[in-house]
C-alpha cells in the first residue's frame, strides 16, 4: 500500500547507516524475503514485479523495522 516503508540500520564498520524502502506510488507493496545470509527487502507492484530492490548481509543489520500504513484516510 502506498506509503508502506521499511526502514534498515546496518552497521558500516562502526557506524550505523539506515536505509528506507517506500512504496512509492497506489498499489505497490514494500515485502521482506529473508534467505541464507540475505535479506532482500523489495518494492513490489500489485502483479507481483519488484520495482526497487535492496539486499543486505543479514550478520551486519542491527535494526529492521516495518512502518505499514493505518488505511484510515486523512482529514
Amino acid at each position: 500500500m502506498k506509503g508502506d516503508r521499511v526502514e534498515i540500520v546496518i552497521d558500516a564498520g562502526g557506524t550505523p547507516r539506515t536505509y528506507e524502502v517506500v512504496a512509492t506510488k497506489a498499489g505497490r507493496r514494500v515485502e521482506v524475503t529473508t534467505g541464507r545470509s540475505i535479506v532482500e527487502v523489495s518494492e513490489v507492484t500489485r502483479n507481483g514485479t519488484p520495482v526497487r530492490t535492496a539486499r543486505f548481509m543479514s550478520n551486519r543489520i542491527l535494526a529492521l523495522v516495518e512502518h505499514p500504513v493505518d488505511g484510515t484516510p486523512a482529514a
